[in-house]
C-alpha cells in the first residue's frame, strides 16, 4: 500500500471512532473493556486500548457521554459508560451525515465508472 493510502486509512478511521463508540453503548451501557472487545472485533477500526479510553474521556467532557463507577465482583471497581440525551442526538446526526456521504459518494462512482 501507498504511503498516502495508509495515511487516508488513518484519517478515515479518526473521523469514525466516535461514531462506533456511540453507537456501542447506544445498545446499552459498557463498561471500557466492554467496548474495546467490541471495537477490536471489527478489523478495519484499528482501535486499542490507549486510543479507546482518552476518546471516552473526551465524549464525556462534551457531554455525550456519562460515567459511573460500579464494585465488581472480580478486581477493582468498574467504570460504566452510557450515552447521554446529548450523545444520541449527536449520534443520530452523525449517523444521518454518513448516510448522506455515503449516498453521494456512491453516486460520484456511478457517474465516473458511466464516463
Amino acid at each position: 500500500m501507498s504511503d498516502y493510502f495508509d495515511n487516508w486509512t488513518v484519517q478515515v478511521r479518526k473521523g469514525l471512532l466516535d461514531l462506533c463508540i456511540l453507537s456501542v453503548l447506544a445498545e446499552r451501557e459498557q463498561y471500557g473493556y466492554e467496548l474495546v472487545r467490541h471495537l477490536v472485533a471489527l478489523p478495519g477500526l484499528g482501535i486499542t486500548e490507549g486510543t479507546l479510553y482518552p476518546l471516552l474521556s473526551r465524549l464525556r467532557l462534551q457531554g455525550l457521554v456519562s460515567t459511573r463507577l460500579e464494585e465488581s465482583p472480580e478486581g477493582p471497581a468498574r467504570k460504566y459508560y452510557a450515552l447521554t440525551a446529548e450523545g444520541r442526538t449527536v449520534l443520530d446526526l452523525m449517523i444521518d451525515y454518513m448516510d448522506r456521504v455515503n449516498q453521494d459518494a456512491a453516486l460520484l462512482r456511478k457517474k465516473g465508472t458511466a464516463v
